[in-house]
C-alpha cells in the first residue's frame, strides 16, 4: 500500500488512548461468535453487549463516570443472547436491542442511570422467525428502525406502533451487516453469499446486487454519508483483509479496491461525514487506519495509524457533540477488550487554543428531519445541523409515547421444540403411569 499523502489538514491527527483512570474497567463482555461491534456510545450513555448465563445481557454505563467499575445492575429482558446494540440518534436514553430469541427491544433509560435490573421494555418488536443479528435506527425519520435476521428478511418498523410496515426478501444466506444511507432513503446489507444487496425500504424491493468480496470470511459495508458513496469491507481470495469503494448508481465493478494486509479479524468501519474521515478498526488486533475520503479518484488517501498492543473484541464511536472542542479532538472512539471500555481521542496538533472553526463544520443535530409518517409518504430530506462552538448545549430531545402491542407467536427455535418435546414426554408418562394406577384399582 501507499504511503504518499497529498496535503491536509488532517495529515498529523493521531491517537491517544485513555489513562487507566479514564477507562471503564471491570467489564465483561460478550464471548458471542456473532460479528457486532458490541459497545455503543450515545455520548450520554455506552452501551456493551454483557457475557450473561441463562438469557442475553448488556449493561449501560455512564459515560462520565470512569475508573473501576465494581457490581451494577444490567439489562436483562431477552431469553437469549443479545447480538446488536444501537442508541436512538434522537434520543440519548433511548437503546434498542436485537437478540438470539428473535426479537428486538426498546429500552428507556431513566436520567439517573439504572438502579436495578431492567427487564421491562418499552417496546418489543415482534415477527422475526430467526435470531435478530443487526439493528439500525434510520438517521432522518423518528420511530424507523431497520432489523435483518437469519430468516434472511429485512424489516422496517414503527417502532412507536411497534408494527412492521416493509418485509423486503430476497436474501439467500446469513445476512451479516446493514446501514442505511445519508437520508435514509436507501438501506444495504452485506451477506454471507459474498453479496452486497441495496433495499428500497419503501418500495419492498432490491434495487441492486453485486458480488462484493471472493473470500469466504465476513464482510461489512457502510455508507460515506454525504459523499453519497458506498465502502465495503471483506476478503480475497487468498484471505487478504481488503476493501472496495463503490458507486451506488453503477455497481459493476468498484471504483477502487485495495488490500490491506493478511490479519485475520474482520475491519470495523466508522465514517466521519464532518472530516471526511474513514476509520477502519481491526477486530481481535490492535490498529485503527484512518483514511481521507475526497471527490477525485483514488478518492481514499490513508493517512496514519493507531497501533496498540492489547486486541480490541468490539468498537463504538461517539457522536460528534460530545467531542472535546477545546483540545482540537476530531473523534472519540471507545476500544473494547476483554476487560475494559478504553477511549481513543484522535486530536489535530494546533498551538492556538482559540475554538478551529475549520476542523468543526456544521455537524448532525441529533433532531429528526422527518416523521415516520412523512417518511411513509415518500418524503425526502437532508439530516438537520448544527455549528460547534465553546458553550454548545445540545438541543433537548423529543420524548416518544410508544403504544403497548399484542405480539404474535413466533416459529420456535430447535431448541425450544426440543425442550418443549421433551417436557411433553414427560408429562405423557405421568398420566399413563396415573392412568394405570387407576385401572389397577378398578380391577381389584
Amino acid at each position: 500500500m501507499s504511503r504518499v499523502v497529498r496535503s491536509s489538514k488532517f495529515r498529523h491527527v493521531f491517537g491517544t488512548p485513555a489513562k487507566k483512570e479514564q477507562t471503564y474497567d471491570g467489564v465483561k463482555p460478550s464471548r458471542s461468535a456473532w460479528d457486532s461491534n458490541k459497545v455503543c456510545s450515545s455520548g450520554k450513555w455506552i452501551g456493551c453487549i454483557w457475557d450473561a448465563s441463562g438469557g442475553g445481557a448488556f449493561a449501560v454505563l455512564s459515560a462520565s463516570k470512569q475508573g473501576k467499575l465494581g457490581q451494577f445492575p444490567l439489562v436483562t429482558g431477552h431469553s437469549g443472547e443479545v447480538l446488536d446494540l444501537e442508541f436512538s440518534p434522537f434520543t440519548d436514553n433511548l437503546i434498542a436491542s436485537s437478540s438470539e430469541d428473535g426479537y428486538i427491544k426498546l429500552w428507556k433509560i431513566p436520567e439517573e442511570g439504572i438502579t436495578e435490573n431492567l427487564e421491562t421494555p418499552v417496546q418489543t418488536l415482534s415477527g422475526h422467525k430467526r435470531k435478530v443479528g443487526t439493528v439500525n435506527f434510520n438517521p432522518i425519520a423518528e420511530n424507523v428502525i431497520a432489523t435483518t435476521s437469519n430468516d434472511y428478511v429485512v424489516k422496517v418498523w414503527d417502532v412507536e406502533t411497534g408494527q412492521s410496515k416493509h418485509d423486503i426478501t430476497g436474501h439467500v444466506d446469513i445476512i451479516q451487516s446493514s446501514c442505511w444511507n445519508y437520508n435514509g432513503s436507501q438501506y444495504a446489507t452485506a451477506s454471507k453469499d459474498k453479496k452486497i444487496r441495496l433495499i428500497d425500504p419503501r418500495a419492498n424491493s432490491i434495487v441492486g446486487e453485486v458480488e462484493a468480496h471472493q473470500g469466504v470470511k465476513g464482510m461489512r459495508v457502510c455508507y460515506l454519508g454525504s459523499k453519497g458513496l458506498l465502502f465495503s469491507m471483506g476478503f480475497s481470495k487468498t484471505s487478504e483483509r481488503q476493501f472496495n469503494l463503490w458507486d451506488p448508481k453503477k455497481l459493476d465493478a468498484p471504483i477502487r479496491n485495495e488490500n490491506i494486509d493478511t490479519m485475520a479479524g474482520i475491519l470495523m468501519p466508522f465514517w466521519d461525514n464532518d472530516c471526511n474521515i474513514l476509520y477502519l478498526a481491526g477486530k481481535g488486533d490492535g490498529n485503527i487506519r484512518y483514511y481521507e475520503v475526497v471527490d477525485e479518484a483514488p478518492y481514499v488517501h490513508y493517512l496514519s495509524e493507531f497501533k496498540s498492543a492489547s486486541p480490541q473484541r468490539g468498537m463504538g464511536w461517539t457522536p460528534k457533540l460530545a467531542v472535546d472542542l477545546n483540545n482540537c479532538e476530531i473523534a472519540r472512539m471507545l476500544k473494547l477488550t476483554a476487560t475494559a471500555i478504553e477511549p481513543i481521542s484522535f486530536t489535530v496538533p494546533r498551538k492556538s487554543d482559540q475554538f478551529q472553526d475549520d476542523l468543526y463544520p456544521p455537524t448532525f443535530a441529533g433532531t429528526p428531519s422527518l416523521t415516520e409518517e412523512e417518511w411513509e409518504s415518500g418524503k425526502n430530506a437532508d439530516p438537520k445541523m448544527i455549528q460547534l462552538s465553546p458553550g454548545f448545549v445540545a438541543p433537548k430531545a423529543k420524548d416518544t409515547e410508544f403504544k403497548a402491542v399484542v405480539t404474535t407467536n413466533k416459529e420456535k427455535s430447535v431448541a425450544e421444540l426440543k425442550d418443549e418435546n421433551e417436557k411433553l414426554t414427560k408429562r405423557v408418562a405421568y398420566l399413563e403411569a396415573e392412568i394405570a394406577k387407576l385401572q389397577a384399582k378398578l380391577a381389584n
